[in-house]
């Protein structure tokens, strides 16, 4: 059931936001200013890709610390939150809302909420395939 609602997720446009994502992390990756915002970028194309069936976790956990699970890391999370994270949650926020009214959408806005989560504070997060 998961692969078929990934695919109807990617044929109306999950593809796209993915896309977006993966170019949005290149950019941040080849300017030295976005570096540290590349790998949360690029792990929130990751979900956009394929949400159904995939879990958010602590990368501290997987790993043990590293680069973004750490205390001073605060700052890397507090700017991502300012410039990005707010306004992404609000836009998943909002198609959360308008996908939920329906049944036949309320699996899709699940998964927008889930989006709406890692978009507040991507840093230090990783995204486990089941």
């Amino acid at each position: 059931m998961t692969i078929l609602l990934n695919i109807l997720w990617l044929f109306f446009g999950g593809w796209t936001t993915a896309l977006g994502w993966f170019v949005s992390s290149f950019f941040l990756a080849i300017s030295i200013v976005g570096l540290p915002w590349a790998r949360a970028a690029f792990n929130i194309g990751l979900l956009n890709l394929w949400p159904f069936g995939s879990d958010v976790v602590n990368r501290k956990k997987i790993t043990g610390p590293d680069l973004g699970t750490g205390f001073l890391d605060f700052w890397e999370i507090f700017f991502w939150f300012v410039f990005f994270g707010w306004w992404l949650a609000f836009v998943h926020l909002g198609w959360t809302i308008l996908l939920g009214i329906t049944i036949i959408g309320s699996p899709f806005a699940v998964q927008h909420w889930k989006l709406a989560k890692i978009s507040l504070a991507p840093i230090g997060k990783s995204i486990q395939f089941s």
